[in-house]
């Protein structure tokens, strides 16, 4: 099954390349087989932990310029050399060269805090029509929190997915405060559309970290980045209670696909028209961190 997303600087749908796309079909199939072998991979973490070793090994530097090739990775983009990665795992962190994103800082726009691709959800409860086979979304269970769980249950949501050739550093969409960030264990599901279009309460099982942004234009924000499938860690960079601009860098995940998701409270944002017209068709919107995705209501 081809999985379109919808281009947002190209204006246009594409068909996405999915890596180990063939794995991920048969892992998330309904033979009895697949589902113990989904099970073993999904919930011990130190095979993703292993995975992430031996590719933080100098002998995984041959995997890069395949994979830059199979992805048509712009590498014109990178702090650093190609030649001067230490291992796939150091160029699966890479830093981009300054100003290679263009940041919308208008103080009335929220901006996309990672590239990836982006589903809106006006209200959590339309998160309905995207869970298929009875698996529906549970904010309470999502959070863990039954105030944070009344305080945005009549809100809105945006889910980033990044994938595995992404640019994995992850950032403040707006000026804030940000809290210490709270980690909820977790398995390590993918977070693939494949693997999301058969069971959304992946979100509520996975690994997760949840950081409260205050911000003075949109109220609370929650922001909480989702371990996956090789994920194995959830890198913070940023320092608790310490004011930050729009756009500065709040951590990066090591090795794999992974998620992010950010909360709003009821009537504080309205998304971008592209997005919200994508979304409800379940086509998700490719675009770049820096661009903008909703302004204050």
């Amino acid at each position: 099954m081809k999985n379109i997303v919808f281009d947002r600087e190209k204006k246009k749908k594409i068909v996405e390349k999915v890596y180990f796309k063939t794995a991920l079909e048969f892992l998330y199939s309904d033979n009895i087989f697949s589902k113990f072998l989904l099970f073993f991979f999904s919930k011990f973490s130190f095979l993703s932990k292993f995975y992430g070793f031996i590719n933080s090994k100098k002998t995984s530097k041959y995997k890069i310029k395949l994979f830059i090739k199979n992805f048509n990775i712009d590498v014109g983009e990178f702090e650093k050399n190609v030649n001067d990665f230490k291992s796939f795992n150091d160029f699966f962190i890479r830093k981009l060269k300054k100003d290679c994103r263009k940041i919308d800082f208008d103080e009335d726009t929220l901006v996309f805090p990672s590239d990836g691709r982006f589903l809106a959800f006006e209200k959590i409860s339309d998160l309905d029509h995207f869970s298929i086979k009875n698996h529906k979304f549970s904010l309470n269970e999502f959070l863990q929190d039954e105030k944070l769980t009344k305080k945005y249950s009549n809100g809105s949501m945006l889910l980033c997915r990044l994938a595995p050739e992404d640019y994995h550093r992850f950032h403040f969409p707006i000026g804030c405060t940000p809290s210490e960030a709270k980690l909820i264990n977790g398995y390590l599901y993918s977070v693939n559309p494949i693997a999301l279009r058969k069971n959304i309460k992946i979100l509520s099982e996975n690994k997760r970290m949840l950081t409260i942004l205050k911000t003075q234009e949109f109220s609370d924000v929650l922001y909480i980045e989702i371990g996956a499938t090789n994920v194995g860690t959830i890198n913070q960079t940023f320092f608790p209670n310490t004011e930050y601009k729009k756009g500065e860098e709040k951590g990066y995940f090591s090795l794999g696909g992974s998620s992010i998701v950010l909360l709003f409270e009821k009537d504080k944002i309205k998304f971008d028209d592209d997005l919200i017209r994508m979304s409800k068709q379940n086509i998700e919107t490719k675009a770049q961190f820096g661009m903008s995705f909703a302004k204050k209501m």
